[in-house]
């Protein structure tokens, strides 16, 4: 049994053993594209060969990648530099650069009509128009934002300012009085438009009813919700962060409830879903544990690599992609690989080193 570091330090072992695990699997048609925030790149990762096809060079540091599924595109946004670039998915380049300000973080409008990009200088929430790649529209904001979410119907923003929450109507750029009085972090629409907005100094997730702004309801965890994650119908929501080693389950819809905490490795913190599994990401011992959707327990943890943060799951639940940003490789899991209560090294397809820092992926088909 070779270590992890052994088994990458001896020349040609890496390559040898990828070559043999290819066999018995076509692999997903298409590529990751990942942040490397360090590296001031975008790696593209063949997920067929499993090999890293090309490193896109960008001016600046991207910590946030989107891939868009009905046009040709995919999007990095670099925040200090203030900068989102497009991508040609087809040719692996660099395609057009746009300056909107000290960003935040950006969010594709449903049907991808439009990219949305929140700044803090200037204080605005920005439309990016697709076809033009231009600033087609800016909401100016009364103070310096932290996060924002788009409902589904694509009419609503919601935008937290840290200590409260406005509603933004998108097609009349305004924004509604403040709502809600805490320390709100991640926000996120439910299809019937409620909001959810996470209080990390209370503890709790806070319900809104966003056509009237109308508290529904607080409910209370047992963690600080730093990170949240719906299962694949959007039935679970699933929440991690300081406080226990766990997550927590909450059923959003209808009466609204927090269901189960599952201890769930070590200090778990950003998570992906697959239609059966929940992957939850622990930086610190530098593993992801494995919880079945349908059980709701812990069937497996597997070792990934030094500091795993963004997990990211392709479309057609094949593999579970974790970037580890200390060791600049990304970790292939094998989702039918994975054994209940056993150890699971036969889920670990492959690791591709990747750049430095890698923060964020997103995968886009051929």
């Amino acid at each position: 049994m070779l270590s992890r570091r052994v088994f990458l330090g001896v020349p040609g072992l890496l390559t040898a053993t990828v070559a043999c695990t290819r066999r018995g699997s076509p692999g997903y048609r298409g590529y990751a594209f990942i942040a490397n925030e360090e590296g001031r790149a975008i790696a593209a990762v063949d997920l067929q060969a499993l090999v890293v096809a090309r490193h896109i060079s960008v001016d600046g540091a991207p910590t946030q990648v989107l891939a868009a599924q009905s046009r040709p595109a995919v999007y990095a946004l670099a925040p200090a530099e203030g900068s989102v670039f497009e991508i040609q998915p087809d040719r692996l380049s660099l395609k057009r650069t746009l300056a909107v300000g000290s960003a935040i973080s950006m969010s594709l409008a449903p049907a991808e009509r439009a990219l949305y990009v929140l700044t803090s200088e200037p204080k605005a929430l920005c439309r990016i128009g697709p076809d033009s790649f231009n600033v087609e529209a800016r909401v100016a904001l009364p103070e310096t934002p932290v996060s924002f979410a788009l409902a589904i119907d694509g009419k609503t923003a919601a935008v937290s300012f840290g200590h409260t929450i406005r509603l933004v109507d998108l097609a009349a750029q305004k924004c509604s009085d403040p709502i809600g009085d805490g320390d709100y972090g991640a926000l996120c629409f439910l299809s019937d438009l409620r909001l959810i907005a996470a209080d990390r100094a209370a503890r709790r997730l806070s319900l809104y009813d966003s056509p009237s702004a109308r508290l529904i309801t607080h409910l209370p965890l047992a963690v600080r919700p730093d990170n949240l994650c719906f299962n694949s119908d959007g039935g679970q929501l699933f929440v991690t962060g300081e406080g226990l080693d766990a997550v927590v389950i909450v059923y959003p819809y209808h009466a609204a409830e927090v269901g189960q905490t599952v201890l769930a490795g070590h200090a778990p913190g950003p998570m992906a879903a697959s239609a059966s599994f929940l992957f939850i990401a622990s930086p610190q011992s530098g593993n992801v544990s494995v919880l079945n959707v349908g059980t709701q327990k812990v069937i497996a943890v597997v070792a990934v690599g030094s500091d795993p943060g963004c997990v990211v799951v392709t479309p057609d639940d094949q593999y579970a992609l974790v970037l580890n940003r200390r060791s600049g490789d990304m970790t292939v899991l094998r989702i039918e690989r994975i054994q209940p209560n056993r150890p699971n090294p036969a889920a670990v397809r492959t690791v591709i080193p990747v750049g430095s820092r890698p923060v964020s992926a997103a995968v886009r088909g051929l």
